[in-house]
C-alpha cells in the first residue's frame, strides 16, 4: 500500500480517505465489474453460511462454478458478527477457504461486516438457525451485529474488534475487491440511530489499514439532498468508492447513476434485480453504458427464499415471476431467455474488453518503436 500522502483526504473526520485520484486509478485497472450477491442455497443467513458446522465449501464451489460458466467476475458476501464472536479464532480460516474458492472461479469478492436489514424482526441467535418459513422471502435473515449492539456503546469494543482483526487478515489480500463496511444502516427503523455505529465502523476499517477500498451505500431516500451530519451524506463523503442500491426501473436507475457520477467517484450498484421492474434485459446496458459495477440479487435459489417478494406471507404460493435469483438449485436457469442473454451480454463486454485492450498494446508498441 503507499504511503503518498498525496493519496489521502485529510479534511474528512476519517483519517485517510482516499482521494477521487486514487479511487479512479484503482477502478480503471479492473475490467466492467459485474457480479452478484451470494447466498449459498444452503444457508438460511449469513450466520449458518459461516458457522463451524455448517459452513458448506463443496456448495459454495459448485455453484461459484456456475456463476464462472456465465462469466460473472465479482460476488458480494455478508459476514456476520455473531459468527466472529462464536469462532473468532477460526472463522478467518473459513473465509480464506471461501476466497481461494472464489478466486479459483475468477471472482474478486466484496465482504460485508454489518448490516441493519432485519426480515421479519428477527434477531441474531447463536446456534441451530431457524428453518425457513414456507412461503416468506428470508425469514431467517438476521441484522449484524442486531440492533441492541448497535446502540450499546459498552459493547463497541468488541464490534472494533471484530471489525479490526477481520479486515487486518486479509487488508493486503488481492481477492478482495473492497470492503462494504455496512450494508443498509437505518434499515429496519433504525433510522439515524445507526449513524454513530456507522461512523466508527469507518473509524476501525480506516485503523485497520486495509489496501482495498471502503464503503458503504446508500439504499434510500434523495441523495442529491444528502448533508453531512446525516446517514447518506455521511456514506457519500466518507466512501472512497460510491455505491448504492438501486431495485426501481428503467430511468430512475439512471437519473441516480448519472447523479452519483458527479461526485467524481467511481460507482458500484451493489444490490439491484427484482423483476418485474428491475431486469437484466433492461438494466445491464445502464450499468455497462455508463462504465458502473453491478451485483445483482442473488446468484441462486435456496434457504433464503427470495424468490418471493418482500412482504410475502406465510405459506404463500409459488410466485409464477420470481421476485430475485437467477438460477435454481440444481443449478439450471429460472428462465433459459434470461440466463442466456446475461451470458451472452457479458461475453459481448469481454470481447469488446479485449479489442480495446489489444489496441492499447498495438499503439505502445508503435510509440516505442518511433
Amino acid at each position: 500500500m503507499t504511503d503518498d500522502a498525496d493519496f489521502f483526504d485529510e479534511s474528512n473526520s476519517c483519517y485517510a480517505r482516499w482521494v477521487a485520484e486514487r479511487a479512479n486509478d484503482w477502478y480503471r485497472r479492473h475490467p466492467w465489474l459485474c457480479g452478484f450477491n451470494y447466498v449459498p442455497s444452503t444457508a438460511v443467513n449469513p450466520i449458518e453460511l459461516w458457522a463451524a458446522d455448517t459452513f458448506d465449501p463443496r456448495t459454495i464451489k459448485r455453484e461459484l462454478g456456475w456463476a464462472k460458466e456465465l462469466g460473472f467476475n465479482a460476488l458480494r458476501v455478508n459476514l456476520h458478527y455473531f459468527a466472529w464472536e462464536a469462532d473468532p479464532a477460526n472463522l478467518n480460516t473459513r473465509i480464506a477457504k471461501f476466497l481461494d474458492i472464489a478466486s479459483g472461479h475468477g471472482l474478486a469478492v466484496m465482504p460485508c461486516l454489518f448490516d441493519d436489514c432485519s426480515h421479519n424482526g428477527k434477531q441474531p441467535q447463536h446456534g441451530k438457525q431457524d428453518d425457513p418459513v414456507p412461503g416468506v422471502h428470508n425469514s431467517g435473515w438476521t441484522p449484524s451485529p442486531g440492533h441492541a449492539l448497535v446502540v450499546d456503546e459498552v459493547r463497541w469494543p468488541l464490534l472494533a474488534a471484530y471489525v479490526t482483526e477481520t479486515i487486518e487478515a486479509f487488508r493486503d489480500d488481492p481477492r478482495i475487491l473492497l470492503w462494504d463496511l455496512y450494508n443498509e444502516p437505518g434499515n429496519s427503523g433504525m433510522g439515524e440511530k445507526s449513524l454513530p455505529l456507522l461512523r466508527e465502523t469507518f473509524n476501525w476499517a480506516r485503523e485497520a489499514n486495509p489496501a482495498q477500498p471502503v464503503t458503504s451505500g446508500v439504499w434510500t431516500g434523495d441523495t442529491a439532498a444528502a448533508g453531512p451530519d446525516t446517514l447518506n451524506g455521511f456514506m457519500l463523503t466518507e466512501s472512497d468508492v460510491i455505491t448504492f442500491h438501486n431495485y426501481s426501473e428503467h430511468d430512475p436507475l439512471l437519473a441516480q447513476v448519472r447523479q452519483l457520477k458527479t461526485l467524481g467517484r467511481p460507482v458500484i450498484c451493489t444490490e439491484w434485480m427484482r423483476r418485474p421492474e428491475s431486469r437484466f434485459e433492461t438494466h445491464l446496458e445502464v450499468f455497462r453504458d455508463e462504465g458502473v459495477g453491478s451485483f445483482f440479487w442473488g446468484l441462486v435459489n435456496g434457504k433464503s427464499q427470495t424468490q418471493f417478494p418482500w412482504g410475502s406471507p406465510v405459506g404463500a404460493p409459488e410466485p409464477d415471476l420470481w421476485f430475485h435469483d437467477l438460477l435454481r438449485r440444481d443449478g439450471t436457469p429460472y428462465v433459459a431467455a434470461e440466463t442466456a442473454f446475461v451470458r451472452d451480454f457479458i461475453a459481448d463486454v469481454r470481447r469488446a474488453e479485449a479489442a480495446e485492450k489489444a489496441k492499447r498494446v498495438a499503439k505502445n508498441v508503435t510509440r516505442r518503436k518511433t
